[in-house]
């Protein structure tokens, strides 16, 4: 699946940029192979357009803010939020830049980042009820570009099976590489589901969950949103609740921009954030690793013959069959540069794991 080449895709939310960002001028970002620029209007609230200005192309990004409106660079010709030109320095008539204009997109702020659609959104963005408990309190992680595709990190995070290796320096427990039970219930968001996983306690989690043995248990109820953004909420046995959401902005087919927080039930003085992010930060380096090493053409198809498959990968099938039918219900198909696969190559390793 090639995501710059499925237009139902533009109408989600995506996160792009932390909002504090915007302090320091316009930022330039892709979504979806499209070059946009953000900033704040006068009232504070995001804005994106197109980067591009309509006199001679240049990237408004390139620009400044000025009364709420942006800038361009270039010849200072300026645009509203609307993405309508509203000065032209050059000239004075009004009536030589009525109808001069770039496209604008949705915007919205939401847990401390702008979120974008490219196009009317088919869903909400979604909704994390610790946001507003005040039990909980939120932890930024951190917001990077992973050069794989979003599919592949959604996948990745409901599967138990890569744990135990991907993982076997920080949690996974390497001899007991049989995963652990699971249910899935599916919804129109996508689904929703739930296992308990033996782990290995390391010594920085052991300060961490106030837990000081060898092994715990995660309680794991694992939501996805399609297409690609996720929270792993995860109880322990002693009640703390950690609950992690991860969503992959797709910039361009091979790359995402990876958006990370956390909410906790427990205190700054119980755990201090700083330790939390550590531990978190070496696993997702471990899963970014191994990540970064596999195709982004992602094959939805399931009896494609270009991938194999076991029984813990459901989670990961049961996403792409979503898509496919997300897709076909948008009258799309999956688009990919995959060759065909060949046959008898096929067949040949049909019969070698018999």
């Amino acid at each position: 699946m090639l995501v710059t080449r499925q237009p139902v895709l533009r109408r989600f939310w995506y996160p792009v940029v932390p909002l504090s960002a915007l302090d320091d001028g316009p930022q330039a970002f892709t979504l979806l192979g499209e070059k946009i620029v953000l900033w704040c209007d006068g009232d504070g609230a995001p804005v994106a357009l197109e980067d591009r200005c309509c006199h001679r192309t240049t990237q408004l990004s390139k620009g400044w803010v000025e009364d709420g409106c942006i800038v361009c660079g270039y010849y200072g010709w300026t645009y509203d939020s609307t993405g309508k030109c509203v000065r032209i320095p050059q000239r004075r008539e009004p009536e030589s830049r009525s109808g001069f204009r770039v496209r604008g997109f949705r915007t919205a702020e939401r847990y401390g980042y702008v979120w974008v659609a490219l196009e009317e959104p088919l869903a909400d963005i979604p909704d994390f009820p610790e946001a507003a408990d005040p039990d909980y309190r939120k932890i930024d992680q951190f917001y990077e570009v992973w050069h794989c595709a979003g599919l592949r990190l959604m996948e990745n995070s409901f599967d138990n099976a890569h744990v135990h290796f991907v993982h076997r320096k920080t949690f996974g427990v390497i001899k007991e590489p049989v995963p652990p039970k699971l249910t899935i219930e599916e919804n129109d968001q996508g689904f929703v589901m739930r296992a308990d996983l033996k782990v290995f306690n390391s010594e920085l989690q052991k300060k961490n969950l106030k837990d000081d043995s060898e092994f715990t248990t995660r309680h794991v109820t694992s939501t996805w949103y399609k297409p690609f953004a996720r929270k792993l909420h995860i109880r322990y046995p002693n009640g703390l609740v950690h609950a992690i959401v991860t969503v992959a902005t797709p910039i361009d087919d091979g790359s995402s921009q990876i958006v990370q927080f956390a909410f906790r039930n427990d205190s700054e003085a119980e755990a201090p954030a700083a330790d939390i992010v550590a531990f978190d930060r070496q696993v997702t380096a471990e899963d970014r690793d191994i990540l970064e090493s596999t195709e982004y053409d992602v094959p939805l198809d399931p009896q494609s013959g270009y991938e194999f498959h076991m029984v813990s990968d459901k989670p990961g099938l049961v996403m792409r069959r979503q898509l496919q039918e997300l897709f076909a219900a948008h009258g799309e198909t999956e688009a990919t540069d995959r060759a065909a696969p060949d046959r008898s190559t096929e067949a040949a390793r049909a019969s070698a794991a018999e």
